[in-house]
């Protein structure tokens, strides 16, 4: 049996765990056109900051590879034969597949503006981009951040702590307003001003300036111009779906995957950022763009690859992250609408997140430490934790387990409730109820 990975993402690591689990004499091939092949995607917020030497982006072992006994190609897969099970690599060479896991992730949605290929316009889709934008961050220079969303002020404090000049552009009145809500947004703002970034509200790029086939200045839908040396835009992701459209697999704004994580061909599976799977939580297909899905996933699709049947129920979705230097957890569904700033689903984003069914909000703390709850008729459905962590897995496991909060239901609805006091007890109660 040959199991042939394209991606060698997180997904792609999982998926080979999975099959080894099962299968330990099958022959497992990953495909990967990333020169640094699997590292820590999220980390390069940190990199980008200096917190994270580029070494530390890479959490295996030449020994932990060694015992998964899996071969490497550094290659681009550029068509999928399904019928003769065969795969083109680089436009030439062919390879023979079995059962095939297709995990290439997404990219960055390119900024379609005149300039947009100017020397100086970058994004933070890889390590070999935010290398480039290192070369590029000099002290003394000044940066156009464009989009919304995490990667945006990945972006924004990444050159920030490189001693650039920053100026964020924001398409409406407030940043990531449907996935935060008003206060939420505003704390992550006044934060962003403290550290020296300079905010553009209801302002709209049209045009990059150039000089020299560089980024010299910028242009702005109400005519107004600004200097910069950098753009550095992150207007959303999409899957790459070229090679499953070119081999007839069934595609909507990712593949098309059921709970076994296989495609409309029962031996080609999909997984990760580039899959939109079955959310229980909506009953409907959603993309994720967050390193737990990817991993989960990617081993399921493992799993089913070797012959042993498990569904992948999805859980609400997690991720904790760190905006404008405030550690904030996000859970479940907690938004609605479209953000002006993004277009689809952006990086450590989950469409989960905006399909908000009928809820109650509950709130509670100031700036720094916050909470906000979604409250259903017998359920927590979302929450939003900032600053503070030391109720954010309380709160994961309360919402993924679909936990009755009947018991503490109105009180959590009270003008000035302590909530964080009445999730702590509920918590409590609920881990001894569960254990008896």
């Amino acid at each position: 049996m040959r199991y042939v990975i394209i991606g060698s993402g997180v997904a792609g690591i999982a998926a080979i765990e999975a099959i080894r689990s099962v299968d330990k004499a099958g022959e497992v091939v990953m495909i990967g056109d990333d020169p640094h092949g699997f590292y820590s995607r999220p980390g390069l917020a940190y990199y980008l900051t200096g917190e994270l030497h580029d070494k530390a982006l890479f959490p295996r072992s030449r020994e932990a590879y060694e015992q998964l006994n899996f071969g490497f190609l550094r290659a681009r897969v550029t068509h999928i034969s399904c019928a003769e099970h065969t795969l083109e690599i680089d436009g030439a060479k062919r390879l023979k597949y079995d059962r095939l896991l297709i995990a290439v992730g997404a990219q960055a949605v390119p900024l379609e503006v005149p300039g947009a290929k100017l020397e100086g316009v970058v994004k933070l889709d890889h390590l070999n981009d935010a290398k480039h934008i290192l070369k590029l961050a000099k002290r003394g220079k000044t940066a156009v951040v464009v989009g919304g969303g995490i990667t945006a002020l990945e972006l924004t404090e990444g050159l920030l702590a490189r001693g650039v000049t920053v100026h964020y552009l924001l398409r409406g009145d407030r940043y990531w307003s449907n996935v935060l809500d008003e206060r939420e947004s505003r704390s992550v703002e006044g934060r962003l001003q403290a550290e020296g970034v300079t905010l553009h509200y209801h302002a709209e790029l049209v045009e990059i300036k150039g000089r020299n086939n560089h980024v010299s200045g910028i242009r702005l839908l109400d005519g107004r111009t600004m200097k910069c040396d950098m753009v550095a835009y992150a207007i959303g992701i999409r899957p790459r779906l070229e090679l499953a459209r070119a081999s007839d697999l069934a595609v909507d704004r990712g593949i098309l995957v059921n709970e076994h994580l296989q495609t409309n061909d029962p031996d080609i599976f999909a997984a990760g950022d580039v899959a939109q799977a079955y959310d229980p939580l909506t009953g409907r297909s959603v993309l994720d763009s967050l390193w737990t899905p990817a991993r989960e996933q990617g081993y399921v699709a493992g799993l089913n690859m070797a012959g042993k049947k498990k569904a992948y129920l999805k859980s609400p979705p997690f991720n904790v992250t760190r905006l404008a230097g405030l550690t904030t957890t996000i859970i479940g569904a907690v938004g609605h609408g479209r953000d002006e700033d993004v277009l689809g689903v952006a990086r450590g984003d989950s469409e989960t997140w905006r399909q908000l069914p009928d809820a109650i909000v509950a709130q509670t703390g100031f700036d720094v430490n916050h909470i906000r709850l979604l409250v259903g008729e017998k359920t927590l459905i979302g929450a939003v934790v900032m600053g503070d962590q030391t109720l954010s897995t309380p709160l994961q496991k309360i919402i993924a387990n679909g936990a009755d909060i009947s018991p503490i239901r109105n009180h959590l609805l009270q003008p000035d409730a302590p909530i964080a006091d009445l999730i702590a007890d509920f918590w409590t109660m609920w881990r001894r109820e569960a254990a008896l």
